[in-house]
């Protein structure tokens, strides 16, 4: 691991995360909105307009789930978080909306191509199984290759390291030494199903049909099992949100409905750096 993360929080998992994994295990599959923010028109009254969209909950990161059909070499279980992830498209809107909106404010394509962020966003489930949406409000976090290479890493994968970094805590001290982002990036690729490897190798995400583009290496419905093949691989990205504040709002019982807030604060040690409140729905 990079000695530019900071060292991991000895703090015990999040209050929230139990129950939360619980409800999701029981969504086929357990998607939820995700809504970023996006420069708004010239013009506008605002300088940002609400994005949202659909996405698939892809596990906590450093706890990627078992997959048979993974050939990818797998980290040690050095570590565990409480940091939802999701994966995405390179050439998504959403991720220079990540980019753009994140402390660094990157503007040019060229900075966003590679890793960072830290763009503010809400996710939210609802489990109709247990009448309970669960919303995550935080910031995310891109992840792309140049996160593991030779030569001085980007302000960007630095950023990434040190945010993601001081919220995963070790659980095997002998693990540490051996585990690898690059590694961790790679094991996510694998996990995901041959046609969804293959959608990275897709015609321009939102460009018009009539425009032009690589028809050699892009086309709609490929199918890719090469860990490593080129295309995908460049337009593949593992998205890592820290939650700040997570709410869960119970209402499968009328008489008894609640909101739990959680909010995150490390100085609150006894209960794992998480407030809770428990609020009127």
């Amino acid at each position: 691991m990079s000695t530019t993360a900071p060292p991991a929080s000895a703090l015990p998992q999040a209050p929230w995360k139990s129950l939360f994994n619980q409800h999701l295990s029981s969504m086929k599959p357990p998607q939820f909105v995700l809504s970023t923010l996006s420069t708004a028109p010239a013009g506008s009254s605002t300088p940002y307009v609400p994005r949202a969209r659909y996405c698939i909950f892809r596990g906590f990161f450093t706890e990627l789930p078992d997959n048979e059909h993974n050939p990818a070499e797998r980290n040690p279980r050095a570590y565990e978080s409480d940091l939802p992830t999701f994966t995405t498209d390179a050439r998504m809107e959403k991720v220079a909306q990540i980019f753009g909106t994140g402390p660094g404010h990157a503007e040019s394509e060229e900075q966003m191509r590679g890793s960072g962020g830290g763009g503010p966003v809400e996710a939210v489930w609802w489990c109709e199984e247990k009448g309970t949406q669960w919303r995550v409000r935080g910031r995310a976090f891109v992840v792309a290759e140049d996160v593991e290479g030779e030569g001085e890493e980007s302000s960007g994968v630095r950023t990434v390291k040190s945010e993601v970094g001081k919220r995963m805590r070790v659980v095997d001290e002998e693990g540490v030494e051996g585990w690898s982002w690059g590694r961790e990036l790679t094991a996510n690729f694998g996990n995901q199903s041959p046609g969804i490897k293959g959608s990275f190798k897709g015609p321009p995400p939102g460009h018009p049909v009539t425009s032009s583009y690589d028809t050699q290496n892009l086309s709609l419905g490929a199918k890719v099992t090469d860990l490593h093949d080129t295309t995908a691989r460049k337009n593949f990205r593992l998205v890592v949100i820290v939650p700040d504040v997570v709410e869960q709002t119970d209402i499968s019982d009328p008489a008894t409905a609640r909101r739990f807030r959680y909010t995150f604060d490390e100085s609150t040690r006894a209960n794992a750096g998480w407030r809770t409140e428990e609020l009127w729905p």
